[in-house]
Parts: C-alpha cells; structure tokens; sequence
C-alpha cells in the first residue's frame, strides 16, 4: 500500500514535470517563431533638447546612430544583403521595434520584415541594433541597451542565413554595439558602458555564447566610436567628452588591434596601455580641443594601401541652427606618417550623417549634405559626391533627393556594399512628429528605391523612386 502510494505521488509528478517541460517547449518555440510587420516602417524621434532653431537631434532615425556599426551586410553566399533598423507599429506611433530583413538581389524583392525584439514602450533610437554574421552563416543582433536602466540583448538566429527565428543568448550592460566578426578567431566586440561616462569597452567570444570579461578601453570622460575591421585589424576611432560632457565633444584619437585585442597601438605601431585615461596620449591624431572645435564622427574606411580614412562633421558649436556654422564635412586621411585634413562641404546641423567609399581610384561620401526642407534639422537631401585623387578635392556627382517633403538622414554603408543596395536612410520631419519612410540606392547614385511601407503580399518589389541618365 505504502508503495502504491509513493509510486501514485512519483507518477503524479512525472505527469506534471511532463506538462511544464512541454509548456516551456512550446513557449520558448512560440518565442522563437519572431512575427512579421506588415510593412517598414522606421521610428522618430526627438531629443527635446530645444533652441529657436529646433532640437538638437530629432526626425526619422532608423538607421541612427553612427555609433551603430554595422548595420547592413551584404553576403556573396546568399546573394542578399541583411540590414537591421529601428522600426515602430503604426505610422505616428513611438514605439520601437528592432527590426531585420534583407534585400534579395537575385529576384530584387524585400520579404514582410521580421520583429527581433519589441522594446515594449521604448522610443529612443538609441536603442536601435547593429548586425553581424559569423563564419557559418548564422546572423547575430546586437540590440543596444541604455545606459543601466536597460540592457543590452543578443540575439542568434535559429538557421543560417534566415531571418525567421532568433535565440536569446545573453543579456548586459553595453551601448552603441559594434560587433566584428573575425574569421578564424571569432567576436571582437566593442561597445559602450556608462561608467565614468560613455566609456569604451571590449570583450572577445570564439563562438557568440561564451565571452571574456568586459575591458575598458577608454575613459577620459567619455567617448563616441566609430570602427572598422581591414585585413583582420581592428581599428577604433573616438572622440572624446570633456568633463563628461557629450556638447564640447572634441578631438579625434585611433587605435587599433591585430590579436583581438590582447594588445592595442597607435597607427604606426606604438604599444599603448590601456585604459587611455587622459586627453594627451599617443593615440590622438589631432588636437580639436585647441582650436574650440567639436568633432561628429561619421565613418571610418582604408585606401587602397590600407591606411585608414576617417569622415567627420567638424562644428563650432552644439546647438541647432547658424551659431554652430560652419560645419564642415572633412576628410581626415593617413598618410606616410602624418595625417592630412581636406574639407568637402558644409551642411547646417551636426548629425547630418553619411558615410565614405573608397576603391582604388574612387571615393565616394553619400549623406544629406544639401539643405532640406526642415533647414535647419537633423539631416537634408541626400547627394552623391566623389573624388579621384584621394580625398584631396571633391565634387558634387549628382543630388540623390530633390523636393522632398521630409529631411532624409543617416545614410549608413553595408559592409562589403553591393552596387545595388549601397547606400540606406530613412527619412522624418524633424520639427514634427510625421511617418518615416525607409530608402536605399545603387553605387551610381542614379536609382533610389523607397521600401514599402505597408505590404500585401509577402515578398514584394521596392518603388523605383528616381532613375537618372
């Protein structure tokens, strides 16, 4: 009897262990299964920082922020190219969502994209993701957090190549995420930790699940990054915040890796101990601070020899509007062994981002150079602009926008950039809360595709918007 009694209870434990296990099963499998927007829509935003001249930063940003690297990648494997945004559910809501999809250029289609994460009230395109695929095809998420208040999440999806189902794998304190795949030796990932400040940090993983320690890299009362990775070398470009204080940002410093961090050195090879503490070190290219000048990185490439180029908007001021002027688009280029600073244009607000092509005898720079319909607001018309003599001059090629309704802003550079997908932006009217459409353009700089904002069918062709001789 006392037997039939233990095993009546055993069972009747198997039974309920059973239906949790297969709870959890299905739980975690519904997970899994990300949903489908309907269309693509991109977030807005505004900082409400406020002068005369409107916010210091605010409009469509779901390709925002700079500090946000990558965001798109074409793959040869596959033939597409992957790209992440910051989405929202409704045209006027402020609700984001990390969004992925990818542009197919065998049959030149989008599928409805996927929701890799809703951020459940969010609505600051801080937030937003950077990609990345590693050597087996699988594409990783890196969604940023804020601060402490919210963590930054990784997610891996759960086939190569696909977009239908990711994984959570981890949970952290990290910002602006960059992550570099490197073949052979895995993640180097540099990110953001507000610790003194926006500090740097980087952490290592030979498979995406298990990572070392967080290490600081710099903490001289903060930073903003820009990276890239050339031949296996790892090169971080920063400013940095006097005092703290993200409105004096100034100064451009650079170091790089080539054994996944283990050991960090300036540009022409000097060791440097990190963490760099201190605003005079051997890593800083040039004093801005000096000359009370302000620094906005935009991007960071290598020439043909594989010297790094950095792009950046050199200002005299952190406010919206004509006190801030000029804001000159500069191209800072090494070479030899020193560095040259070649101007390209102006443009009227500091976070009119773009980004910079370079192939052998070609650069380009894509960004809203030209003045927009908002004037004085984040971003502008986009245009095209081109050098053949290695950044030293630059002319204006052709305008990729005209009359537009809305500012286009943040053009972001697909790693290993497809001529038909070369270029991505959304667009968003900056002195009000409006829809933001999301576009991309070929190398030419003469057809610009608009996504579809809301979509009938699963998989369907971009408008062709401009097409030029």
């Amino acid at each position: 009897m006392k037997n039939e009694r233990l095993y009546g209870r055993s069972r009747f434990f198997r039974i309920i262990y059973s239906c949790c296990y297969g709870f959890c099963l299905l739980y975690n499998t519904a997970a899994a299964q990300n949903l489908r927007a309907d269309g693509y829509k991109g977030i807005w935003f505004t900082l409400g920082q406020f002068t005369a001249y409107g916010d210091k930063y605010s409009g469509g940003l779901g390709t925002y922020t700079s500090s946000h690297v990558p965001v798109a990648i074409y793959s040869k494997q596959v033939h597409k190219t992957f790209f992440v945004y910051g989405g929202t559910t409704a045209q006027h809501e402020r609700h984001l969502l990390i969004m992925i999809s990818y542009f197919d250029h065998k049959t030149k289609t989008v599928p409805r994209p996927v929701i890799v994460y809703d951020k459940k009230g969010v609505d600051d395109p801080h937030d937003n993701a950077s990609l990345s695929i590693d050597g087996k095809g699988y594409l990783w998420v890196f969604v940023s957090g804020r601060n402490t208040s919210r963590p930054g999440i990784l997610f891996k999806s759960r086939a190569p190549y696909s977009i239908d189902r990711f994984d959570e794998i981890l949970q952290g304190e990290m910002t602006y995420p960059q992550p570099w795949w490197v073949e052979g030796k895995g993640f180097l990932y540099l990110f953001t930790k507000y610790t003194k400040g926006r500090e740097l940090y980087w952490k290592t993983s030979t498979d995406g699940i298990n990572w070392t320690k967080d290490q600081k890299l710099a903490g001289m009362g903060g930073h903003y990054q820009v990276s890239n990775l050339h031949n296996g070398k790892l090169y971080s470009v920063f400013n940095y915040h006097p005092g703290g204080n993200v409105d004096k940002r100034t100064n451009v410093y650079l170091v790089q890796t080539k054994d996944m961090g283990k050991n960090w050195t300036t540009v022409d090879g000097k060791t440097i101990q990190t963490p760099l503490s201190y605003p005079q070190n051997d890593a800083l290219i040039k004093d801005y601070e000096a000359e009370g000048k302000l620094v906005y990185l935009n991007d960071l490439n290598f020439d043909k020899k594989g010297n790094p180029v950095i792009l950046a908007v050199i200002s005299k001021g952190y406010q919206a509007g004509p006190s801030g002027d000029p804001r000159v688009w500069t191209v800072i280029h090494r070479t030899g062994k020193s560095w040259s600073f070649d101007p390209v244009c102006t443009s009227t607000h500091n976070y009119d981002m773009g980004s910079l092509y370079i192939e052998k005898d070609k650069w380009r720079i894509i960004g809203p150079t030209e003045t927009g319909p908002q004037q004085y607001g984040t971003g502008g018309e986009m245009a095209l602009w081109e050098s053949v003599d290695e950044g030293k001059t630059w002319i204006k090629k052709r305008d990729l926008t005209l009359h537009s309704t809305r500012n286009h802003s943040y053009a972001r550079r697909p790693l290993n950039a497809h001529s038909d997908f070369y270029a991505f932006w959304a667009d968003g009217n900056p002195d009000s809360l409006s829809v933001s459409y999301l576009y991309f353009c070929n190398k030419k700089g003469d057809k610009i595709w608009r996504l579809p904002y809301t979509m009938q069918h699963a998989q369907e062709t971009p408008e062709l918007l401009l097409k030029q001789k």
